[in-house]
């Protein structure tokens, strides 16, 4: 019998899985750039985005999620996947998450286009439920900050900082697509 088997090795489904993407992201990085590793990245945070909407929506019994539970959403698929998302401040325009502990742990340290996975989801169950969803990455573990720090803006607006942020749109949203403001969840 192998003698390695008896030893502790740090490696079990998770670390293997977390250790995966972080690679995947790194060659992506190193192979395309940031920029476009965060851009191929973002297509899978997307499709994850959907398929967590339809099964919050479908949970919570629901043609799409008011604002409220769009924050608890976010918040509450965080958890589940053991990160330490809070919400900070929430109005009409906004969503300010804070967040201690990033699901992928210390394997995003170093791979910025991994927080495309938060954007993305983020963004893409706030506008399609919302109509329209801006997601800025003010502070990221990934970056080297303690803890994260997300605004979800709620509204279009001018103020938009390109290399911060990245829109995302519902799908029924011809007044979004245009820069108008949203007056509330857009029905279809």
């Amino acid at each position: 019998m192998n003698r390695a088997i008896d030893k502790d090795v740090p490696l079990d489904r998770d670390v293997f899985l977390r250790t995966l993407l972080r690679e995947l992201a790194g060659s992506l990085e190193s192979v395309v750039g940031l920029e476009e590793a965060s851009g191929y990245i973002s297509l899978v945070g997307q499709s994850v985005g959907t398929q967590i909407d339809e099964a919050y929506v479908k949970a919570l019994e629901v043609d799409r999620l008011s604002p409220e539970q769009v924050a608890e959403v976010l918040v509450d698929l965080k958890r589940r996947i053991q990160g330490d998302f809070h919400v900070i401040e929430q109005d009409d325009e906004k969503i300010v998450l804070g967040n201690r502990t990033c699901p992928f742990a210390e394997k995003v340290v170093g791979r910025e286009s991994m927080c495309m996975m938060t954007s993305n989801v983020f963004g893409t169950v706030a506008a399609r439920n919302l109509g329209y969803a801006r997601v800025e990455l003010l502070e990221t573990i990934a970056r080297g900050d303690a803890g994260c720090r997300v605004v979800v803006h709620l509204r279009p607006g001018p103020e938009m900082d390109v290399s911060q942020a990245r829109e995302y749109f519902g799908d029924a949203s011809p007044q979004v697509a245009h820069g108008q403001p949203v007056p509330g969840p857009v029905t279809e």
